[in-house]
This record gives C-alpha cells, structure tokens and sequence, in this order.
C-alpha cells in the first residue's frame, strides 16, 4: 500500500511514541512530522537509548560531559516541537545491542506509556551502518511483539495494568517507504529544533540546515505533489 498523506494517523491515533538510539535522531528523520502531529494535538513522547555521548571529534570533550550536554539539547528540541515527554534507557552510545533485557525495558514502557502509533528506525534498511540505529529498530519492533502478550513479563503488570497492543508503526530511515508526510510548512520549526543540537551541528546556522533539510526532503516530496517530505514505511501489526 502506498500512502501520501496531509494527514498521518488513522483514526485514534492521538499518543506517538517516538523510539531512538541518539539524539537529534527525531529531529533529523521526522522532525516536521513530529511538529504537524503535536499541531493537531497528539501526545508525543521520546525514548532514547542513548544520551549520545560518543557522539563529538573534539578531542577536548568526554563522553561524561557530552551526555549531559546532548540530554540538554534533546530536551530544548523536544519542547520546540511540542514533545510532551523524553526518557532515556541508559546504554551507552555505540554499545547499543538488541538484547533480551533492551526489549524488556522498551516493553515496559510501551505498557505504561500505551501508545497508539510507534516511530522507529527500519531494522532492515540495508548498509545501515551504524549498529545503534539497527538495534534500536529490531528491539522496539521485539518489544511490540512481546508488550500484547499475556505470558511477557507479568511481573510487570502491577506498575503497568497488563499488556498493551500497537498496531500502527513507522519506521523511519527505510530503504521501502510507502508513506510520504508534506512538511513544507513546517520546515522552519524542524529547522528550530535541530538548531538546539549545537553540539551535532558543526557551525552550521539556520540557513545552512534550512538548506540541509531541503535537499533531504525535496526528492522524498518531489514525486508527491511536495515542497518537501519526510518518508516512512508503514507498518499495521495484526
């Protein structure tokens, strides 16, 4: 199914869990999404696995002082784009697996958080090279998996009320896209929030990401009647 919409979310889908290794993952992939969701007044959370710190040339900076740091600027992007909430997992960036306990904890999270709609990266997306980005979308498609079943993880039922089922997922990055968001007028806010990501953005100012974000964006919309576009591919889990 191919799908090209001024409108993302089937109907019900008012709370967005967004999952990702790094951050200024969200704002680089589906920024303007993000920005059109809130504007009609969805609930959008962040998971991040990591706080990014490997994530600088500078042989001055620690990995100790970078995490804080990036925490702080996903944080600001995140309230630029009207994200409701950020959590971090705590792994270490660049160590990232698809592991038992990985999946567990995004379970977990998926239970309290009940959304409607989850975002993350394509686990499948060929010559992806960095290992964070492949384990992140591998486990949190695991942990949808698990979080609907009654024999996972029942201890966790006490904090989280019992299993919860997500049908709509959106991978991100992914080499098959089937569904393609107008962002044109939103440009300037995914402009914004990746703005708070100094630390990743190499001296770069509003026009030079302005720019970065339209040669992105303008071939994913060009074939669909866009200024410029985010791509996914769209998933329903039965």
């Amino acid at each position: 199914m191919v799908e090209n919409s001024n409108i993302l979310l089937p109907p019900g889908g008012q709370r967005i869990l967004v999952v990702m290794a790094h951050p200024d993952d969200a704002e680089f992939l589906c920024g303007g999404t993000i920005a059109r969701l809130t504007a009609q007044g969805c609930e959008v959370s962040y998971l991040l696995a990591t706080r990014g710190q490997r994530g600088s040339d500078d042989p001055a900076m620690t990995p100790e002082r970078l995490a804080v740091i990036r925490e702080a600027e996903q944080r600001r992007a995140a309230e630029v784009l009207g994200v409701r909430q950020v959590l971090f997992l705590d792994y270490v960036d660049g160590d990232v697996e698809p592991s038992l306990q990985m999946r567990r904890e995004i379970a977990r999270l998926v239970r309290l958080l009940k959304p409607d709609v989850v975002f993350t990266f394509d686990p499948w997306q060929r010559y992806q090279v960095h290992p964070d980005h492949r384990a992140v979308g591998l486990c949190t498609l695991d942990a949808l998996a698990a979080s609907r079943n009654l024999m996972y993880y029942p201890e966790q039922f006490a904090e989280t009320g019992g299993p919860h089922r997500v049908r709509q997922i959106y991978f991100f990055a992914s080499d098959q896209p089937n569904h393609w968001v107008d962002i044109s007028a939103v440009i300037d806010r995914k402009v914004e929030a990746l703005l708070c990501h100094a630390s990743q953005m190499r001296g770069r100012d509003a026009q030079a990401i302005r720019e970065l974000v339209l040669q992105r964006g303008r071939p994913l919309g060009s074939e669909h009647g866009f200024t410029c576009a985010e791509a996914f591919h769209h998933l329903v889990m039965n």
